[in-house]
């Protein structure tokens, strides 16, 4: 049985859920397979990118589902070498190919690369793509305030949902409040430390999930989810995916969401270094 996913609404109109399935690595059959289990366990909101390697095997879960299209949200992103309007349009029709969908119901620009300069002509080309009908909402990936200023400012469209790194070791508040004084959605990538910390082993984590009879990685998603953070947490495990979802039946008090707050490390927590105003994605 599947479970019921609270949904958030966008300042577009739109609305996603309130958790999504994160596929990077989830590829070849195997992947089809394990996107299929997560649809399963109630996922609707299914997130890739070109630079993943498999928008083709995220349509053919999606094919294969059973579910109707208009019950899913799949989102995917711009690479950065297509920054240029004629470009990102081009590979979003191509994208759109690979997967066999008509449309992409959330589409985002990866990273701003602001050494290029180009990332408001990739948000005017967005723009343009959602009028064609290519995409239904349109939003970014790890721009700051400066960045989402500038493509505001020059074309009075504010993106919808801005996907930054948020976990518990990097709590990226500073962004979470531009995001909200933008009436932006914030969602979360790499949420549970991409393995690349111990989060999910926290002692302090761990005697809190004890109380609720949860897990450390359910109390990080909880912790997300009562900051009004849409967490992307990527898993084929379908034991994992399920009690990833597991997580709208419990409440964290206010001390133990100080708690978590206070494993906070700043920029030294960030889980590959990558700050939008230095790393560039140029594939």
């Amino acid at each position: 049985m599947s479970v019921e996913i609270p949904k958030v609404t966008l300042n577009d109109g739109q609305t996603i859920p309130s958790i999504g399935l994160g596929t990077i690595d989830l590829m070849g059959n195997k992947g089809i397979l394990q996107i299929l289990d997560a649809v399963k366990a109630g996922y609707r909101l299914i997130d890739t990118s070109t630079n993943y390697d498999n928008e083709g095997i995220v349509g053919k879960a999606v094919q294969n589902s059973g579910i109707p299209r208009d019950e899913l949200i799949i989102s995917s992103k711009l690479p950065g070498k297509f920054h240029d309007f004629d470009g990102a349009l081009k590979i979003i029709e191509e994208q759109l190919a690979r997967t066999g969908l008509d449309y992409f119901d959330k589409y985002l620009i990866h990273w701003p690369n602001p050494d290029d300069g180009k990332y408001v002509e990739a948000w005017k080309a967005l723009i343009q793509a959602q009028k064609l009908g290519l995409v239904k909402t349109i939003g970014v990936s790890n721009f700051l305030e400066h960045h989402l200023e500038k493509i505001i400012d020059e074309t009075g469209v504010t993106p919808a949902t801005n996907q930054i790194e948020i976990q518990p070791y990097f709590h990226n508040k500073e962004n979470v409040a531009v995001n909200e004084k933008f009436g932006i959605v914030s969602e979360a990538w790499s949420p549970l430390g991409r393995d690349l910390n111990d989060a999910k082993e926290h002692p302090d984590l761990v005697e809190i999930g004890n109380k609720y009879n949860k897990t450390a990685p359910q109390v990080i998603l909880r912790w997300l989810h009562q900051r009004d953070i849409v967490p992307i947490v990527r898993s084929g495990d379908p034991s994992h995916q399920k009690d990833n979802l597991a997580i709208f039946d419990f409440e964290l008090t206010n001390d133990e969401m100080k708690t978590v707050f206070a494993l906070d490390k700043g920029e030294d927590g960030r889980v590959e270094g990558q700050h939008p105003d230095e790393y560039h994605e140029y594939v």
